[in-house]
């Protein structure tokens, strides 16, 4: 993502969100690291939110992951203020957002951050078009153009067509969409998604899942996720934080957290990650021994698969383009004049890019005769993957 290393969009400093009268002697216990239950049982006061701390970059994906009662979601709605922290500082943009007055808030809510909820939040008297426009038609827009934004978001959600049916209509993940479309039509700075995608079915939820990496890619939004499932922060994530009793146990990138996790907790929290949806292939991916250019002709291309004992050669061009792969019957074929260098290529190979996910490439890998050559976004070759490096990812 085209991001700035120091362009964070939201920050949020010692956050702290207590239930009940005595939150001073609740806060005071939690200095001397007494844990919430006890704090429950001298006080009467609970603690969902405890001294929590992070900052998020513009155009990341930043999920917060947390079993239920973590207090995940007490976090997300105190970043639009539905939740009024006990004490600490949340930044947007700069600006500290309890300081804002009634109108300061309502635009935030209206123009700057937008929220889709599990339980989807649409309206069931209007249509779908009505249900995408209905943030717009708040804002004053007037109708023609509220509604020409609407049918955008709409086509980019996938629901063409649907746009004059009912809410009642719809399947889960089709409201789901709307939703979406609803929170995207606002052309939001940051995207808050309080486990939007846990009330559907499996197939349908990866079907959300790529369906928001898809549009991540197109409009680049800041997106804070919360949710319970260790495979989808790490499938969505950039950035994925562990929180645990109010607290974030560990912040960092899903491979760091995989290869390094803070504690136990957050180990045996990982522990049951599909390792496929974690890594990619630009972790596994190696150089190959037998590279050629297409100018190098097919004698440099057997003494390369002489010395290092190999039946195929990797063919690239000039500017490292990925060319295809000459194998070894072939080349010889070459060598005895029954076919041109060009000819004995083979170039219908399937690829993959450094970011693809190994879930992604296991089929690949599969049926694959040779190691999958690895092309980044401009055509250039950057490496290969073996099926014997794709099964020790796994592992």
């Amino acid at each position: 993502m085209s991001t700035a290393v120091n362009d964070t969009i939201l920050r949020v400093e010692n956050l702290y969100k207590l239930y009940g009268a005595n939150k001073q002697a609740a806060k005071k216990l939690l200095s001397k690291g007494v844990g919430k239950e006890e704090i429950a049982k001298q006080t009467g006061v609970t603690v969902a939110v405890n001294n929590v701390s992070f900052s998020v970059k513009r155009g990341e994906i930043y999920v917060l992951i947390g079993l239920s009662g973590s207090g995940k979601s007490t976090v997300v709605r105190c970043l639009n203020m539905l939740n009024r922290p006990t004490s600490g500082k949340i930044f947007l943009e700069g600006s500290e957002i309890e300081k804002f007055d009634k109108q300061e808030l309502l635009d935030m809510r209206r123009e700057k951050i937008s929220m889709v909820f599990q339980s989807f939040g649409l309206m069931s008297h209007r249509n779908v078009l009505s249900n995408v426009a209905y943030g717009l038609e708040v804002r004053g827009v007037k109708k023609a153009e509220r509604e020409q934004k609407a049918m955008e978001m709409i086509a980019m959600v996938g629901l063409d067509g649907w746009e004059h049916n009912s809410i009642q209509s719809l399947s889960g993940g089709m409201r789901q969409r709307v939703g979406l479309a609803r929170a995207l039509a606002n052309d939001p700075d940051v995207l808050l998604m309080d486990e939007p995608f846990s009330a559907l079915d499996p197939l349908v939820r990866r079907d959300m899942q790529f369906e928001l990496l898809t549009i991540q890619k197109k409009l680049n939004k800041t997106i804070i996720f919360i949710t319970h499932d260790i495979n989808e922060a790490f499938k969505l994530g950039n950035t994925v934080s562990i929180m645990k009793d109010g607290e974030i146990i560990q912040t960092a990138t899903p491979e760091e957290m995989t290869t390094n996790p803070a504690d136990d907790y957050v180990k045996d929290f990982i522990d049951s990650a599909d390792k496929a949806q974690i890594f990619f292939v630009k972790h596994i991916m190696q150089t190959p021994d037998c590279l050629i250019h297409s100018r190098d002709g097919v004698l440099s291309a057997l003494k390369q698969m002489q010395r290092h004992s190999l039946s195929s050669a990797y063919v690239v061009d000039d500017n490292m383009g990925f060319v295809g792969i000459l194998p070894l019957e072939q080349a010889l074929r070459v060598k005895e004049k029954e076919l041109s260098f060009a000819d004995a290529i083979v170039r219908d190979i399937p690829s993959a890019s450094p970011e693809t996910q190994i879930a992604d490439v296991l089929p690949l890998a599969a049926e694959a005769r040779f190691p999958i050559p690895v092309v980044d976004e401009f055509g250039r070759f950057c490496g290969i993957v073996s099926k014997a490096a794709v099964i020790g990812s796994l592992t």
